[in-house]
C-alpha cells in the first residue's frame, strides 16, 4: 500500500519552488494518473506502490546536493529548475506498469504476490516523453528539457550503437550530466537492486 508521506512530501517541493505558469495545471494532470502510486521499477528500484514518487524525490535531493557542491552551477541554478527536474525526470513512468499477481515460493510453500509488468501504451520513449508530457502544460528551459532528456545516460535506448549527441548534451549543459548521476546515486545508493522496502525513502 502506497505510503502518503511521498505524495505529500512531493506536493510540498513543488509548490513551495515551481511558480511557472503551467504549473498547476501539469500538477493536476500528475494527480490523475497512477505517478504516485506507481513503482519506480518493476523489479530492480524502489519496485512497491509509491515507489516513483519517493524515487523522484531522492533525484531531487540528490541533484539539489550535487549542484550545491559544484562550483561550476552553485548559485545559477534555481529552486524551481530543481524541483521540476527531479521531480519529473520520470513522469514518461506514469500509467507505464501494471499490476498482476504471480507464484512464489516462501518457506516451502506457494503463495502470492503483487508484482509489476510494462503496459506502455503510448511508445514515445523514456526521457523525451518525459519532456512531451510536461510541455503540454509548461515550458521549459533548454537546460531543464536537456537535463530530462538525457537522465539516464548511457542506459538510455537511444546510445546503443552510439549516440554522439548524449555527449554534447553533456559538455554543453553540465546540468544534463549532474541529473544522469543524482538518477543512478538514488537508484543504486538510495534504494538499491531489488528493494521492496517502502521504508528505505533516502
Amino acid at each position: 500500500m502506497m505510503n502518503n508521506k511521498y505524495k505529500e512530501e512531493f506536493l510540498s517541493i513543488w509548490r513551495n519552488n515551481v511558480h511557472r505558469e503551467g504549473a498547476d495545471e501539469l500538477i493536476k494532470y500528475v494527480s490523475s494518473t497512477d505517478f504516485f502510486i506507481a513503482p519506480a521499477s518493476s523489479q530492480y528500484h524502489s519496485s512497491f506502490d509509491g515507489g516513483l514518487c519517493a524515487h523522484s524525490i531522492n533525484v531531487y535531493r540528490r541533484l539539489k546536493d550535487l549542484i550545491e557542491k559544484e562550483p561550476s552551477l552553485k548559485g545559477k541554478v534555481s529552486d524551481e529548475s530543481i524541483a521540476i527536474i527531479g521531480l519529473l525526470h520520470d513522469l514518461c513512468k506514469a500509467n507505464f506498469y501494471k499490476t498482476y499477481f504471480r507464484n512464489v515460493k516462501e518457506d516451502g510453500v506457494w503463495v502470492q504476490r503483487q508484482a509489476y509488468k510494462i503496459n506502455e501504451t503510448y511508445p514515445f520513449g523514456h526521457g523525451e516523453k518525459s519532456v512531451y508530457l510536461i510541455l503540454k502544460y509548461m515550458d521549459l528551459t533548454d537546460e531543464e528539457a536537456m537535463a530530462i532528456n538525457w537522465h539516464m545516460g548511457a542506459y538510455d535506448s537511444r546510445t546503443m550503437g552510439g549516440a554522439p549527441q548524449m555527449g554534447q548534451a553533456f559538455y554543453k549543459y553540465p546540468l544534463a550530466f549532474l541529473t544522469h548521476i543524482a538518477d543512478s546515486m538514488a537508484t543504486y545508493l538510495d534504494e538499491g537492486l531489488n528493494n521492496d522496502d517502502e521504508n528505505n525513502f533516502f
